[in-house]
């Protein structure tokens, strides 16, 4: 897959892009320019990917081989008249059908999510006039004003800029708004460090900006992914895989049956009428056909249980793809983090002080390592703290409000993690507000990088507070605060760079805080105000704290054999740090998205095994990332919130989209969405997926006897030249309710006690393993058996043959019961209390059997329709103890199986 590299608009001078687009800043295009540009550009959209009609989602559900042997079966009983017969094959056909094409009924929507990201109007001057436009209207060349608040409606380069800041996390993966200025950027700069650039899809969230567009539609970042996911096909999950695999090895060997068959009845003059009801007889005993009811409800089961845990599936067979898992992708902002900026450290001269507590929630302390500080120590003993804290409470502009249980920002996340500090601290906003009133403000800017304040209190003395990069605050301070009245400490320059230095390599953001105490109040403010007197009061380190939950998920998943690998956009040291703190094996490895592009493919399969971190990735690293894994055999699930997780979220075997702070082009690329944003909840889900895998192989085991045994059955009354035991209606009751009704009661079984202890399964695993088929095989031999010794025995004592076949059907059945419970502990005994007593649903559905069987017994119109006869009771009891003796026979087996293993393990 290639998708063409955008131009570096970055590296070139504003005016040279103006004349490159014969655009005057302060006039725009003209019409006739803009006429040509839409000619030559096209409008301002993405194309949108034309649905699968309904008809071929329908007909597609018809595409399986099992599925044809049953409708040429159906062909065969309307030829010989047997139209009841067809019916129900038919039914059972269309029920099927209808069950996938509901499953399949939701569309893929990724592309349109992605379309609805562009902006809806914008602001652009055109022959002088400013106009607001559609944004599907603007073309290259364009002068577009952004004002806070606006969605980006193309890529452009920044011509004018006054304190620009741009929330690009759904493109970048940035945790944080981007601060963005006008100038050159010489090199080879990656998307996330593009400042003099803003992007199709981004929200302005500060300043304003006038931008010249240099790309629209397809030619935009966001036209790069959306052609990207276009040309991603989406996997065949691995059950879906194993079905296929099954359907056309059980195909096979039910038309070498039935070919098998008609060959010997006919060399034996068999009637051919007498050899196609046969065929027909054998093909609807051999074909599980509710399997694919079994499979359905199962996966559906699972979508339940995973609902009430957070996890929303939008795609059925997901489910079980979760549980062969071995590799998890996970991008870091708000799905291993909280996505809510946090003060974790505070440097004051000679201090180092750590903050306790989680995201935006105010609860938290602030003290040293040895001994938390008071509230009263903060506010009498250590003025430094006190006025650290009342500068990032009262030189900020955010707002922080407490709704429904949780706390939301209204402003730049930075800002609000400093007022959450200030309240960690005892300082509270209203009252601080009101003793330093605010006179005049200097706003952050890029091209100076600080935010400084003017406050007074009522003892007429004045404040100018300042809070920005390290770099700008140290490099206008010329002493460290101590008090009000006392001259400042010398400026330690090399130590405090230092001290940035460490903060910066634990992965945290550092903000520098200053003041300067005024003699007199004063209410105006300006950059000379602050040429001296500047003291600074220390630094702050800010990160985006892990989820506490991630870490103990982290571990449970590791235990279990998957591997979990951070891919973000982040920076380098930010992302090794939350990954050392969230205990990721090999944290300490990294690889950002420039080392990744000099890796050729070979090097990037032997680097990838042994690497936890992918920093500063782009959506064509995630991309490569997710196929390299799935190239080396690994099931990858992938976690993203933005539009640039999309192409990888839908490459990946298993996409995980956040629900609340995912973009909907994430979600509808994806098969998961996890409604609480919590990487615990994928934990839980491949636990689920597990489960649901299990019960899976469990339901197989239970029903492929029972067609095994029924195909058996009808065989050797071919070869025996005796009289078929069992009807083709007969055999469709037994399968299509008996059966499916007791295989369903196993989709429910619960979770065994070591699903996370143990590795995940191998992707090329068989669905009927060697131990399947053994039980397949030796359970078929017990049912034939059971069949024909019952239905002889009828016959032997004068009963008619009509009775005879209701006491083989009811003894089917009863051998049924006795094996699901048997079959629900495959490797242990079941001849136990638990074993018994069995599960809610296992009781429900033995009863509904029962139930259905006393129906299909003695109902006078089922009679009729099934060629039944009522039995006396002591027969009944037969039925039931030939069930009980199969119980009897297969814990036996069990029993030297285990003994015969325990040996071999002494030995």
């Amino acid at each position: 897959m290639h998708v063409p590299e955008s131009p570096l608009w970055h590296q070139q001078e504003a005016t040279a892009l103006c004349r490159q687009f014969a655009v005057q800043q302060k006039q725009g295009l003209t019409a006739a320019q803009v006429a040509q540009a839409r000619e030559q550009y096209g409008a301002n959209i993405l194309p949108a990917k034309k649905p699968l009609a309904a008809w071929r989602r329908l007909l597609r559900q018809f595409n399986n081989l099992l599925i044809y042997v049953l409708l040429v079966a159906a062909v065969l009983a309307g030829l010989l008249a047997e139209y009841l017969d067809a019916a129900v094959i038919l039914a059972v056909v269309v029920v099927n059908a209808t069950i996938g094409f509901v499953q399949e009924g939701q569309a893929e929507k990724a592309l349109h999510a992605i379309g609805a990201m562009l902006s809806s109007k914008a602001r652009v001057l055109r022959s002088g006039v400013t106009e607001l436009l559609p944004a599907s209207e603007l073309v290259p060349g364009d002068i577009v004003i952004l004002e806070a608040g606006d969605k980006v409606p193309a890529d452009m380069r920044l011509l004018l800029v006054f304190n620009l800041q741009v929330q690009e996390a759904a493109l970048t993966g940035e945790s944080v708004a981007v601060a963005k200025h006008s100038a050159v950027m010489t090199g080879n700069v990656v998307l996330a460090d593009r400042r003099n650039m803003v992007y199709s899809g981004t929200l302005v969230s500060q300043g304003r900006a006038v931008a010249l567009v240099v790309a629209t539609g397809t030619a935009t970042e966001l036209g790069r992914i959306n052609q990207m996911l276009s040309s991603v096909a989406p996997l065949t999950t691995p059950l879906v895989k194993q079905i296929s695999t099954f359907a056309r090895y059980q195909t096979l060997i039910v038309l070498l049956m039935a070919i098998l068959v008609f060959v010997l009845g006919y060399l034996r003059d068999y009637s051919l009428n007498y050899l196609f009801m046969a065929v027909v007889s054998l093909v609807v005993a051999a074909i599980p056909e509710g399997l694919p009811t079994i499979l359905t409800v199962a996966l559906a089961i699972g979508v339940t249980r995973m609902a009430k845990r957070n996890a929303i599936i939008r795609r059925l067979p997901a489910v079980e793809t979760l549980g062969a898992v071995s590799v998890i992708c996970s991008d870091k902002t708000g799905t291993l983090t909280l996505n809510e900026m946090m003060v974790s450290q505070i440097v004051l001269p000679g201090q180092r002080l750590n903050v306790s507590g989680s995201g935006y929630s105010p609860a938290g302390t602030v003290g040293d390592e040895d001994q938390e500080a008071t509230d009263d120590d903060i506010n009498t003993s250590n003025k430094q703290l006190s006025w650290l804290c009342r500068a990032a409470l009262l030189c900020n502009d955010a707002r922080l409000t407490e709704r429904d249980n949780s706390w939301h920002i209204q402003g730049d996340p930075m800002e609000a993690a400093l007022l959450v500090l200030a309240e960690k601290a005892g300082l509270e906003r209203a009252q601080q507000v009101a003793q330093f009133p605010r006179h005049d403000e200097i706003p952050f800017d890029a091209a100076h990088k600080y935010m400084a304040t003017l406050h007074s209190d009522h003892q007429g003395r004045g404040y100018i507070l300042l809070k920005g990069a390290p770099e700008a605050v140290l490099a206008l301070c010329s002493s460290v605060y101590v008090s009000d009245t006392e001259a400042g400490e010398a400026l330690d320059m090399t130590d405090w760079q230092q001290q940035v230095e460490h903060i910066a390599r634990d992965g945290q953001r550092v903000l520098a805080l200053a003041i300067k105490c005024l003699d007199a109040q004063q209410t105006l403010l300006n950059q000379q105000d602050l040429e001296t007197g500047v003291q600074l009061l220390g630094l702050v380190g800010l990160i985006d704290p892990p989820r506490p939950e991630a870490i103990s998920a982290i571990a449970s998943c590791q235990q279990a054999g998957i591997r979990v690998k951070m891919i973000t956009g982040d920076h380098a040291a930010t992302a090794a740090a939350i990954a050392a703190q969230l205990g990721l094996a090999n944290s300490d490895i990294v690889i950002t998205g420039a080392e990744l592009d000099k890796l050729n493919d070979r090097q990037l399969a032997e680097r990838i095994a042994k690497t936890a971190v992918f920093a500063r990735a782009t959506p064509e690293h995630k991309l490569r990332l997710v196929t390299a894994l799935q190239l080396q055999g690994e099931v990858v699930a992938m976690t993203g919130d933005g539009v640039n997780d999309a192409p990888a979220l839908k490459r990946a075997n298993v996409g995980i989209a956040m629900g609340q702070g995912g973009t909907e082009a994430a979600r509808e690329a994806s098969e998961m969405v996890l409604l609480d944003d919590n990487f615990a909840t994928i934990a839980r889900a491949v636990a689920a997926g597990r489960n649901v895998y299990d019960n899976l192989k469990k339901a197989i085991a239970f029903i492929l006897p029972v067609n095994g045994g029924e195909s058996l059955a009808i065989i050797l009354a071919l070869l025996l030249a005796v009289t078929l035991p069992i009807m083709p209606l007969q055999i469709l009751w037994v399968n299509m309710v008996s059966s499916i009704g007791l295989a369903l009661a196993l989709a429910f079984e619960p979770p065994e006690h070591n699903l996370m202890q143990r590795p995940p399964r191998p992707i090329d695993e068989a669905l009927v393993s060697r131990f399947v088929l053994w039980r397949v095989l030796l359970v078929s031999v017990l049912f034939t058996t059971g069949i024909f010794a019952v239905f002889n025995w009828a016959i032997a004592q004068q009963l008619s043959v009509d009775y005879a076949r209701t006491m083989a059907v009811n003894t089917l059945v009863a051998m049924e019961v006795w094996y699901l419970f048997s079959v629900r502990y495959m490797q242990g005994p079941s001849l136990s209390l638990q074993g018994i007593k069995g599960t809610k649903p296992v009781l429900m559905a033995v009863t509904l059997v029962f139930g259905l069987q006393l129906l299909f017994t003695y109902q006078p119109h089922l009679q009729q329709l099934f060629n039944t006869e009522p039995l006396q009771f002591k027969h009944g009891l037969i039925c039931v103890a030939v069930g009980v003796v199969i119980f009897a026979l297969l814990e036996l087996e069990k029993w030297l199986k285990l003994r015969r293993t325990s040996r071999q393990q002494l030995s």
